[in-house]
């Protein structure tokens, strides 16, 4: 399952899954698109991955799969 990006679209924002050239879903605002985001990458078990305006990645949400769990 592909990584789920939060990507900025012109004057909106996309969720895109990782690899896809097209987006799943296209939003107003920054935190509709991280809230339906997340709710893809939770029920894929995948990691969420929020970009900034410029492109640069802000913050990483892992839901499944972490490659480095937290111990205890």
């Amino acid at each position: 399952m592909p990584n789920q990006h939060v990507v900025p679209r012109g004057t909106k924002w996309a969720v895109k899954g990782e690899g896809n050239s097209r987006a799943t879903i296209l939003t107003n605002t920054k935190q509709e698109a991280i809230d339906k985001a997340r709710e893809i990458s939770k029920n894929q078990r995948t990691e969420l991955v929020i970009h900034n305006r410029d492109g640069k990645i802000s913050q990483k949400d892992s839901h499944g799969n972490d490659p480095y769990p937290p111990k205890g």
